[in-house]
């Protein structure tokens, strides 16, 4: 009797632990792990933290429509945390504010000879000295990510309680201001590029110029995509109330999705409230959102109809889950913001794999992942094989960590 209440007590402490994947942190998971006979989790050390400052200069410039002028160089932050078994996780930002500074001078020195499948005791070391970067934490979070799944030879979906779908619907964004070219040619052609292509969901840029302008512009792309291509705009923060309300009228007429931030983010997205409350199609809005505290915020406000958390703006995967579920609990829809190189997008699609549908009716409002479609090296350059869409979706990858396998001469080569 003995014997059969050790077992059946050994068989509940290990398929609690299996259930569990990644949602045991630190110090908490090896110690079950290690009360656990045949479970050994790895005796792994960082032994380095390195940042790769990453630029290049476009064959045209682009940008949005506060793009004044329109960028000629792209930049990103990239960083490799190293263990002492020769197992490496790879993470990306956006260089601005201080990032390489915060990580190489302050964050990545914590993270020295510490294991990184003690994650959650990491990730409360990390906010807890970052003053607020949630950048820095976003990066490391995610190579952090990639660095316990090689470990674990588990996917990342998988050490969040496993994956909802194995592919995750995509949509093109697309459709920049480009020097030289005019939108009135430049949209519908490129659209239909992109149909063409697979994709069956697009998002423009919108703003640069007057309503009544732009309004044609895309109505020209509805034309020549058809009814059954989804469009979204991104005002990129170009209106004001009234001119984002005239705007959203003619894209509601035009049977655009939603219409994404309209108006300035800053200060803490002065306006929003009334302007979901008279726009007549969805507004998106918070990829600038730092954590889930400011995210939370925003929800309490009720300032948007779809929030849109960026993993490697917001602090990293778990709290763009995080803010999806909290968003979820006010009947707000998330769709993450998703603008970066081929380390990013893996991320994205990971924790998009993670999200559940927003009803329980036929999934129809599945969260999509946003590919960018402009001049980007590091996309399809730094990785062995990048992910595709076909016929609209891209496969969440299967491999340990992230699943995507980083070049790092590629790397090297657009380092400065």
């Amino acid at each position: 009797m003995t014997n059969q209440k050790s077992n059946r007590r050994e068989l509940l402490q290990s398929g609690a632990l299996l259930a569990a994947g990644g949602l045991l942190g630190g110090a908490q998971q090896l110690r079950a792990a290690e009360a656990v006979p045949g479970l050994d989790v790895p005796p792994l050390k960082i032994t380095a933290v390195k940042t790769y400052l990453l630029r290049h200069t476009l064959q045209r410039a682009f940008g949005v429509s506060v793009s004044v002028p329109l960028d000629k160089t792209r930049s990103a932050l990239l960083v490799k945390i190293e263990t002492d078994t020769g197992l490496v996780g790879w993470g990306e930002t956006a260089p601005v504010n201080g990032t390489q500074g915060a990580i190489d001078d302050q964050l990545g020195p914590r993270l020295i000879g510490k294991n990184p499948l003690m994650h959650r005791q990491l990730w409360r070391a990390l906010w807890g000295a970052n003053f607020g970067d949630a950048l820095a934490v976003g990066a490391l979070d995610i190579a952090l990510n990639d660095l316990r799944g090689k470990a674990l030879n588990l996917p990342v979906s998988a050490l969040f309680g496993g994956r909802l779908r194995d592919r995750v619907p995509v949509y093109a964004s697309a459709m920049n201001y480009v020097a030289g070219q005019e939108p009135e040619t430049q949209y519908p052609r490129e659209a239909e590029a992109l149909v063409k292509q697979g994709f069956r969901a697009l998002k423009m840029r919108l703003g640069r110029y007057s309503v009544a302008r732009e309004a044609q512009v895309a109505a020209a792309v509805r034309q020549a995509v058809g009814a059954d291509v989804k469009l979204m705009a991104d005002g990129n923060a170009a209106y004001t109330l009234t001119s984002a309300l005239r705007m959203g009228e003619k894209l509601n007429d035009l049977g655009f999705e939603y219409f994404e931030e309209p108006l300035p983010q800053s200060p803490k997205y002065a306006g929003y409230e009334e302007l979901r409350q008279k726009l007549p199609l969805a507004l998106a809005a918070g990829e600038a959102v730092d954590s889930r505290g400011s995210a939370k915020q925003l929800i309490d406000r009720r300032v948007m109809d779809i929030i849109q958390p960026d993993v490697s703006l917001c602090g990293g995967i778990g709290e763009a889950l995080f803010i999806s579920e909290l968003a979820a609990l006010s009947g707000i829809r998330t769709i993450p913001h998703c603008w970066g190189g081929a380390i990013l997008i893996a991320a994205t699609v990971h924790l998009l794999s993670l999200m559940p549908d927003p009803h329980w009716g036929f999934p129809t409002d599945t969260p999509m992942l946003e590919l960018d479609q402009s001049e980007n090296p590091w996309r399809t350059e730094i990785v062995a094989q990048p992910l595709e869409q076909r016929e609209g979706f891209v496969a969440v990858p299967t491999g340990a960590g992230l699943g995507i396998e980083v070049d790092e001469a590629a790397v090297e080569r657009y380092a400065v």
